[in-house]
């Protein structure tokens, strides 16, 4: 069993991604975390060849719904925030040939009520993004009516995914 990073607070170096935001980073030390993943997802994107990592909390599907917020924000839609978390992956030197991705949230806060959809269409915008470029998915955890906080360690590779049902760990660099 792996020893969580989390043990080590100071040899880490917390990052906290907020809702409509985004983080990449190469540092070995650096934690990325984002809380309270509803409908909302979290994006993961790693290279584990030169250990660096991105995270995107976006929290609506297209960006056609406000171009000029999108503009300004590009994190807070999935399909802006994605290229906005590729280019930076991509600026720190990660090659899409190894890139992997961790995807959390979508969520139906509402369950059968959920008139708007936000987070099955989050998914599904997210999904023909990945579809079209068949980039590696190597975890998922989506959908039901559960929030989901991430915190992932650069210098591990070790994915911490807390729910109301517990916390687990997953690794994302074997």
């Amino acid at each position: 069993m792996p020893v969580s990073y989390l043990n080590s607070p100071a040899l880490s170096q917390r990052v906290i991604v907020g809702v409509g935001d985004f983080a990449a980073a190469n540092n070995p030390n650096a934690v990325l975390s984002t809380f309270a993943l509803g409908s909302c997802l979290g994006v993961i994107a790693l290279d584990p060849g030169i250990k660096a990592a991105g995270l995107l909390h976006c929290m609506l599907p297209d960006s056609t719904l406000d171009e000029e917020k999108a503009r300004d924000r590009p994190a807070m839609f999935t399909d802006t925030g994605f290229k906005l978390l590729m280019r930076n992956m991509l600026g720190l030197g990660a090659r899409v040939h190894r890139l992997r991705f961790v995807i959390a949230g979508g969520a139906s806060n509402f369950g059968d009520q959920d008139f708007f959809r936000i987070g099955p269409r989050n998914l599904e915008t997210l999904d023909k993004i990945i579809d079209t470029y068949s980039f590696n998915m190597i975890h998922r955890f989506t959908g039901g009516t559960i929030n989901r906080t991430l915190h992932f360690s650069l210098s591990t590779g070790l994915l911490q995914l807390k729910t109301p049902q517990g916390t687990s760990e997953h690794s994302c660099y074997d």
